[in-house]
């Protein structure tokens, strides 16, 4: 049996600004989406779940852990587009 790894997206106005590399908040740089995942997914995990079902290339791959769960923020390699898979998933 195959688990899951990533949940579901987790979409607030800062991940939102990351995705389009917009520079508020003093973010360096964008292209990143942030997803809620399984507590004991490796960052391996993470990466090769996300390429997967997403098709995009991840540049790196930072984790957090939070009241709601943990947190996996993903910038993608340069020539995939945050936004795009945005659209797919339907956050905008």
């Amino acid at each position: 049996m195959r688990r899951t790894i990533i949940l579901h997206p987790y979409v607030t106005e800062k991940t939102m600004n990351a995705m389009s590399g917009t520079p508020v908040q003093d973010l360096k740089d964008g292209n990143r989406l942030e997803f809620i995942v399984r507590k004991d997914a490796t960052k391996p995990e993470i990466k090769k779940a996300f390429e997967e079902r997403f098709e995009a290339k991840v540049d790196r791959i930072n984790v957090k852990l939070m009241r709601d769960g943990k947190h996996a923020i993903i910038r993608l390699k340069e020539g995939y587009s945050a936004e795009d898979i945005g659209m797919r998933i339907g956050i905008f």
